[in-house]
């Protein structure tokens, strides 16, 4: 298999197996057969031929067509064999409950997975602590705690935790909060978002004041106007990229079991809202793969997808759980997210420009044809495994639903390591540049696009001189010298006006049980007020989240346009 330098080193650091002084002791090839044999142990449990599933397995990852989140390339076939990317751990008023989570929460990230809570039931700052008679200090001094718990935890040995924190917008503490990340150093190993309702959203419409609960007592503290909250939120995200907003109420219209509880929290990236101690486990199809001809090759697609769906589901039953209780969740609701990734460059192999009528037309139908498929495939599975233990009372258990064993199949996650493994662009993002730096670790690699390369050999206006100008400008937008067709062809995430970075989300959601990983991505100069436009044609769009990113707005951004 055809590996980039960055790949070899993303997995020489973080994903071959080691020796007892730091030496990598297998190949690329060797983790892809650890992992098939690993998962493919499930076969067994139904049955079915274990070594035959282990092979079909190994081919699916090793062609680069199919990757399955991260902890499980790392931790398949380990002593300590935990799979999920995906976590949400409740966080209830009582400080049992607060630290017996953060010691779960530990356990996951060391494992390699990615933790999300919702502070939303703790007591305001300054509210009466009874036991004590003392005053509580409120959500945001607990995420400090946990924040500088994660600084010392390696995620697999490898790399830092990472934790999404999520308040309710009528929290009493949503000022504090939402101005965390402004502070110098703040929650820097928490990615926010804030939990806003349609009331608050209608509220900010109609400017009017806006009721604050006090989750202890549940009754109101204080009325604010909507539209201060708002533009508090609108402020932080403009000037550090959070919070974003998670739409929670869209969130639990789309809740497949809603009879086992409300989902309040998502995980770090967003795109997959749990219940507490629910887990999931993610995979992506390699879209790129299946270009052919100039079309996609659906049948082959929904022939891997068929496959990538058992490869989830078996993963769950040999998957060592950090915490008994979400063995449980886990098992209880069979949870599976599988998308895709290559997506920008499968638009360029087949000559469709990102932010086009037909791009947003193809990513609904590849779309629903990855989840139509993968529910198919689930049903199949529930015919011989039986259905997910909590389908009673599901969305599923009605007369002409499906009879699935997976609550959910299909989440679009952003892929950012499993993409440079398989050497494909990352979920469903567009191009950050034509020419810049990635930041792997400690090391920098400098990354040309090689379609652009191809394409202006092919059409002839390729020269040293232009290669050089790129990697100095990054994007080729505003360079005459390249023909129209193909500036519009390799247009970059900051050249894309923001509503078009939206309805691409809003076309993938459509067909996606779970939510979308997507960043709105902006110009530095792009003032605060279109921020507050864009979260609002968001929730028009029935978006389940959002995130916006404004060019220079964070420290250490792990891709940068070139600059000798």
């Amino acid at each position: 298999m055809e590996l980039s330098e960055a790949a070899r080193a993303l997995l020489s650091a973080r994903y071959l197996l080691k020796d007892e002084k730091g030496k990598v002791v297998e190949t690329v090839e060797q983790m892809f057969q650890r992992v098939a044999r690993h998962v493919a142990r499930a076969e067994a449990l139904y049955g079915e031929d274990e070594e035959a599933m282990a092979e079909r397995f190994f081919h699916l990852m090793s062609s680069l067509r199919f990757l399955p989140n991260s902890p499980t390339l790392m931790n398949a076939g380990r002593r300590k064999a935990q799979l999920a990317a995906c976590f949400v751990l409740p966080v209830s008023d009582s400080m049992d409950s607060i630290f017996d989570t953060l010691k779960h929460a530990a356990l996951i990230l060391q494992s390699g997975g990615g933790t999300g809570f919702s502070f939303s039931n703790l007591r305001p700052n300054a509210d009466i602590v009874g036991s004590t008679g003392g005053v509580a200090s409120g959500p945001v001094s607990f995420m400090k705690i946990y924040n500088k718990a994660t600084e010392v935890i390696k995620q697999g040995g490898a790399r830092r935790g990472a934790n999404m924190g999520i308040l309710r917008v009528d929290h009493p503490d949503i000022i504090e909060f939402v101005r965390i990340k402004k502070e110098e150093g703040g929650l820097e190993n928490f990615n926010i978002s804030v939990a806003v309702t349609d009331r608050f959203m209608e509220a900010v419409e109609k400017d009017e004041e806006f009721p604050l609960i006090n989750p202890r007592t549940k009754c109101e503290v204080k009325r604010l106007r909507a539209r201060f909250i708002f533009d508090e939120i609108v402020c932080a995200a403009w000037k550090t990229g959070d919070p974003g907003l998670i739409f929670i109420d869209r969130i639990n219209e789309a809740n497949p079991t809603p009879l086992i509880g409300e989902i309040e929290s998502t995980n770090p990236c967003g795109e997959q809202p749990l219940l507490p101690y629910e887990a999931c486990v993610l995979g992506s199809m390699n879209l790129s793969n299946y270009i052919q001809g100039g079309s996609i090759d659906f049948e082959s697609l929904e022939r891997d997808v068929e496959l990538a769906v058992r490869f989830l589901d078996d993963a769950i039953d040999v998957n060592e759980y950090p915490v008994p209780e979400i063995e449980r969740m886990h098992k209880g609701n069979r949870k599976i997210g599988l998308g895709l990734m290559g997506w920008a460059d499968s638009l360029i192999l087949l000559g469709i420009p990102y932010n086009s009528k037909r791009a947003f037309e193809l990513a609904r139908k590849v779309m629903h044809s990855i989840d139509a498929t993968s529910k198919r495939a689930s049903a199949l599975l529930a015919e011989k495994r039986g259905v997910f233990p909590n389908f009673k009372g599901s969305v599923y258990d009605r007369p002409g639903m499906p009879r699935v064993r997976n609550a959910t199949t299909t989440t679009i996650a952003p892929t950012g390591s499993i993409s440079i493994i398989a050497g494909c662009s990352s979920g469903i993002e567009p191009l950050f540049a034509i020419a810049y730096k990635r930041r792997i670790l400690d090391r920098e690699f400098l990354e040309m696009n090689g379609y652009f390369l191809e394409v202006a050999k092919k059409r002839g206006f390729f020269s040293h001189e232009l290669v050089e100008r790129i990697k100095t400008e990054g994007t080729i937008g505003h360079i005459e010298e390249i023909p129209r067709d193909i500036r519009r062809l390799f247009v970059c995430a900051f050249e894309i006006p923001p509503l078009d970075h939206i309805e691409m989300q809003a076309s993938f959601q459509a067909f996606t049980d779970n939510a979308v990983s997507k960043t709105v991505n902006l110009k530095e100069r792009t003032k605060r007020s279109e921020v507050g436009k864009i979260f609002f044609h968001a929730w028009k769009r029935r978006l389940k989240g959002i995130t916006v990113f404004r060019y220079a707005s964070k420290k250490g951004t792990l891709l940068r346009v070139y600059d000798d």
